[in-house]
């Protein structure tokens, strides 16, 4: 492919967003751009992620199995049982033993920028700055406070942190580089998807002639609408009252508009909403809860809604400098809604709800300012998936099957003009896809190892979408359009565990995500119950077993260390009941308790 015909990419990167959470794909919540984007692209209906960030990361910019790659199990939660995961794939940050996708692109002609999450290494040489991007604003764990405020990294303060933890949250170029705080709001100051989208174009305007005679590639991986839920007034205040009805009435309503648009069945039958005993439903709170809880997604549906107002400044500056239709678009979530506070990250550790106990007031008003801190549980994220089951780390559809967005011109016309992709397809993909069209070669064939910049490196286990995306033969319909009925993909994070080929899923979870009381795998026909809700692992033994042994072949191709499924917790602040669970799903409600009105009797509001 000649240098001067190769595309450029702009790959971005939502987290935590649900399937149903932008316009196009069947949303409430006002994105216009994205909406423009899949209107002239193509919407991919069955596209799969990992359970969890960073292991999704890992495989977009490796193009191979997280368990491979370095993320087997997440940073944060390797501590938890070190000995266990003490194995190559399981270090916890994109390991040496793969070429990156900057790094290939950044030898083959490319300028590489990158501005945004990179929760793929705390340490210097696990830094993006040297993992091919020529320039890099990085947030390097896994979230942060989106107004850079972070008093309990005060050095006088005597928190504790995972593994001595950090204090080191921002990178330029390698270099820290520290937000200054914004508690106010200021629309000037600091705000993540503001600032990580400004930094980008800066990067892009500032580049020199030399650097603009060559392609780029440009990484734009959000943080939003990862918790804490914060964002400007300005945005989540047109959601004001539009969650008063609660996420039961949510989900009816996206579930409907999923249908009007054919990307789920009319006859589709979503699974259970799933969430603990102390989760209450909607008629169960008191009116001051369901305010808080309104409150909450009032200020999700704002982060979201500010995403696609940053998306339409960086769309017109690539108009303006006459490189929008040169460049292919990537537009997706890093995996399902988030329905529980799994993540004690490094900046926050195991005391999370005492420091938020310390420092944050959660008082209805004040809910998305910078000096609050929370998140909105499992029955607002089953909204989200439905019709799928669970969310966010769990190996169930609603975990791991996420909205994606393609745009390129180059793309056959039948892919395009607002067509929806059936064919399965996984964020394994994009790295062949992208090499491919870069006119790029890895440097490790396909099933063996190769050398780059003098280290042994993996191959992919990806495919590239490029024969199917030119091409006019293949149905833009049919679900082994890009990958066939013979190819499978597993997923496991945390004793949780799923095998895939063609329309046969087998699951592992546990009783909690409904899994079965006696530890056996669950099977599903996911084409015809995309809301695994009919077991039929008993009726069909023999196809039961071919999974099974397609699970082991897996498994042991990557490394996966399987066993128990881990439990998480973290500690109670002053405030919270004693009788109250420490597991993280019950404490999605805990955040409630700390605000400044504590005097308010909340049975009489």
């Amino acid at each position: 492919m000649a240098k001067e015909k190769r595309p450029n990419f702009l790959i971005i990167v939502a987290d935590d967003l649900g399937y149903s959470d932008i316009g196009c794909f069947g949303s409430e919540i006002n994105t216009p751009n994205l909406d423009k984007l899949a209107q002239n692209g193509a919407r991919f209906t069955n596209y799969y992620t990992a359970a969890a960030c960073s292991p999704t990361r890992a495989m977009l910019l490796s193009g191979t199995d997280n368990h491979i790659a370095g993320l087997g199990i997440m940073n944060e939660q390797k501590g938890m049982d070190p000995e266990r995961w003490d194995v190559p794939g399981h270090e916890g940050y994109l390991n040496h033993s793969v070429a990156a996708l900057s790094e290939l692109l950044q030898d083959g002609g490319y300028h590489t920028l990158m501005s945004g999450k990179w929760h793929l290494g705390l340490k210097p040489e696990h830094n993006p700055h040297v993992r091919g991007f020529d320039r890099s604003y990085a947030l390097l764990p896994g979230g942060s406070n989106h107004y850079g405020w972070e008093p309990q990294l005060d050095p006088k303060e005597d928190w504790k942190f995972f593994g001595g933890g950090t204090t080191l949250l921002y990178t330029e170029d390698g270099v820290e580089s520290v937000p200054e705080a914004n508690l106010e709001a200021n629309p000037d100051g600091f705000f993540s998807s503001d600032s990580y989208t400004d930094k980008l174009i800066g990067y892009l305007d500032q580049r020199t002639e030399d650097e603009k005679e060559k392609p780029f590639f440009a990484f734009l991986p959000f943080s939003a609408p990862h918790w804490p839920l914060q964002c400007p007034k300005e945005s989540r205040e047109k959601y004001r009252g539009v969650y008063d009805e609660g996420p039961d009435a949510l989900r009816l309503k996206r579930l409907e508009a999923l249908k009007r648009m054919g990307i789920v069945k009319e006859d589709v039958v979503p699974h259970e909403v799933v969430a603990p005993p102390a989760i209450p439903e909607w008629k169960d709170m008191t009116e001051y809860q369901r305010k808080q809880s309104a409150a909450a997604m009032e200020a999700y549906a704002g982060m979201v809604d500010n995403i696609d107002v940053n998306l339409g400044k960086v769309f017109d500056y690539l108009k303006s400098i006459d490189k929008f239709d040169d460049t292919f678009i990537i537009f997706m979530s890093d995996n399902g809604a988030e329905g529980a506070a799994y993540e004690a990250f490094p900046v926050m550790g195991p005391n999370l709800m005492s420091i938020i106990d310390a420092y944050y007031d959660n008082s209805v008003e004040n809910i998305g300012q910078p000096n609050s801190f929370v998140w909105y549980g499992p029955r607002w994220a089953a909204a989200s998936t439905a019709p799928s089951r669970m969310y966010k780390m769990w190996s169930t559809e609603g975990g791991i099957k996420v909205p994606l967005v393609v745009h390129y011109p180059g793309f056959d016309k039948q892919k395009q003009g607002g067509e929806l992709i059936r064919s399965f397809a996984t964020v394994m993909d994009l790295c062949p896809t992208i090499l491919e069209l870069a006119g790029v070669q890895h440097p490790a064939p396909q099933g063996s190892k190769g050398v780059f910049r003098g280290r042994e490196v993996v191959s992919m286990r990806g495919k590239s979408w490029v024969p199917f995306m030119t091409g006019s033969e293949a149905s833009q319909t049919a679900l082994d359009a890009i990958h066939d009925g013979t190819t499978s993909m597993g997923w496991e994070l945390f004793g949780r565990a799923a095998v895939r080929q063609g329309r046969w899923k087998l699951v592992h979870v546990g009783p909690p995500a409904k899994g079965r009381e006696d530890g056996k795998w669950q099977l599903y026909d996911i084409e015809q119950d995309p809301g695994e809700i009919e077991d039929l692992s008993e009726g069909m033994p023999k196809k039961y077993d071919e999974m099974i042994s397609i699970w082991e072949e897996y498994r042991q191709a990557t490394g996966v260390v399987w066993g128990m499924s881990i439990k998480f917790g973290f500690d109670k602040p002053k405030s919270k009941p004693e009788e109250e669970s420490d597991d993280p799903v019950t404490q999605t409600q805990a955040w409630m308790e700390v605000r400044k009105d504590k005097s308010l009797d909340d049975t009489d509001k």
